[in-house]
């Protein structure tokens, strides 16, 4: 975010590419509007900046709610009648959840948040919770970094093996 005022204030630029996250779109949107600097961005993709009107931020990609439909079919054609949708507890992670709630409106759609600073003992303690339950098709909508933590640990503990279904969103894929 200094980046950006310095780029504003000191180098007089015309347009900044940016933000790397929907995390810091609500900031940089507020000093597009008082700075009256373009903002463009190709990964504030969290569906609660839609509402947010501007005519100095541009957003050069689909919000996540368009996956929501993806991801419906894929559940819907294999007849699975339960999902866990696993997300991180920030914009990015709820931002889809209501379009993927109404998508999926026939499956039964199971919640696991999950701090964006968690710790890996908090990651395992999430897993062995839902490693317990019948559900075994997970959905994960989280930051790339923290859902390939979470991936490796449920790996770890034997939730990679046949039997389970992990269906990852835009921003777990877009860094693969």
């Amino acid at each position: 975010m200094h980046a950006a005022l310095d780029l504003i204030n000191n180098e007089k630029v015309s347009a900044i590419i940016g933000p790397r996250s929907s995390l810091q779109a609500e900031f940089m949107i507020r000093l597009a509007n008082k700075s009256q600097v373009p903002i463009i961005t190709f990964s504030g993709t969290s569906p609660l900046l839609t509402p947010i009107r501007s005519p100095y931020f541009v957003r050069a990609t689909i919000d996540d709610s368009f996956q929501a439909e993806a991801i419906a079919s894929i559940v819907k054609s294999f007849g699975w009648r339960s999902v866990v949708a696993i997300y991180v507890d920030n914009e990015l992670g709820q931002g889809i959840m209501r379009s993927l709630s109404e998508a999926l409106e026939d499956v039964e759609v199971h919640r696991s948040v999950i701090s964006p600073e968690a710790r890996d003992d908090q990651i395992l303690k999430e897993l062995y919770k839902l490693k317990t339950e019948q559900t075994r098709v997970f959905v994960i909508n989280m930051d790339s970094s923290l859902g390939f933590r979470f991936l490796k640990k449920a790996r770890e503990i034997g939730m990679m093996e046949e039997g389970y279904v992990w269906l990852l969103s835009n921003g777990m894929t877009h860094m693969m």
